[in-house]
């Protein structure tokens, strides 16, 4: 890797006790995310507050490293480089939410899980199974369409309608279960009760005879929902009013443990 370029006087101190260069690198890399991951540099300054030599010493680090890359119109967008680190870390997500998946199975006997937006799929990145003979399984890194999943409404709840609807239509609203809805229309409609409700249900649509419940982890660094999953038989209506304060207290947890400097159950 290329080494740093970023001036002398960049590099002191910063107020956390960190470098000051270094926070300043990461805060640009997040605004560039937050703009959908291209941006000119006025834009940066503007954001940030920092002078413009700053912000060009720092990019032009940045894209030295390939963490940035400079575009054909003098805009700057996140790097390939980035994807690496990206996939390392959302492996690493699971791991962490393990210990907080076993605390949703203690406590609510059913099969715990992790799972994130992946483009325009659903992708399991953890799970602890119920201890119950009769259980639930979703293999790890299995990748489903979220129209059909209560992870997938707990994530999309609070997209744009208009994205919800470009996402629809690229994927398509294929039926696993004649529950499963199957038009555009009728998934809003079910994103805005989870709004109005603070968790998602997936009730017969992805398999028949099985139900689960989704929230969202707060604040995550990447936008991440647990769940748990079980017989239709079990997750009732009354089960169901336990359960969700259950999820939302444990993906709390979980948020402050991911935002910490390491997360600890």
């Amino acid at each position: 890797m290329p080494r740093s370029s970023i001036a002398t006087n960049d590099a002191k101190p910063a107020a956390t006790g960190g470098v000051q260069s270094l926070e300043r690198a990461f805060d640009l890399l997040e605004r560039m995310a937050d703009a959908g991951g291209e941006v000119g540099l006025s834009e940066l300054s503007a954001a940030s507050g920092l002078p413009l030599p700053t912000i060009h010493r720092l990019m032009r680090t940045l894209v030295a490293c390939g963490y940035v890359r400079q575009q054909p119109n003098r805009r700057y967008s996140l790097g390939p480089r980035l994807i690496r680190l990206g996939e390392s870390a959302s492996r690493l997500l699971g791991t962490w939410a393990r210990p907080y998946l076993a605390r949703l199975v203690e406590e609510t006997g059913e099969t715990a899980n992790m799972a994130m937006l992946d483009g325009d799929e659903i992708v399991y990145v953890a799970q602890v199974p119920s201890k119950h003979a009769m259980r639930m399984f979703t293999e790890v890194g299995r990748r489903v369409l979220p129209h059909a999943t209560g992870v997938g409404k707990a994530l999309l709840a609070h997209t744009p309608a208009e994205e919800v609807r470009a996402l629809l239509a690229r994927t398509g609203m294929p039926a696993t279960t004649e529950k499963t809805i199957t038009t555009p229309d009728g998934f809003l409609d079910a994103l805005e009760e989870v709004r109005h409700l603070g968790y998602a249900m997936d009730d017969n649509e992805q398999e028949i005879g099985v139900r689960c419940i989704a929230v969202t982890v707060p604040d995550s660094p990447t936008p991440a929902a647990v769940s748990i999953s079980g017989p239709a038989g079990r997750v009732t209506e009354t089960a169901t009013e336990k359960i969700v304060p259950v999820l939302q207290s444990i993906a709390a947890e979980l948020s402050e443990a991911l935002a910490s400097s390491g997360p600890a159950a």
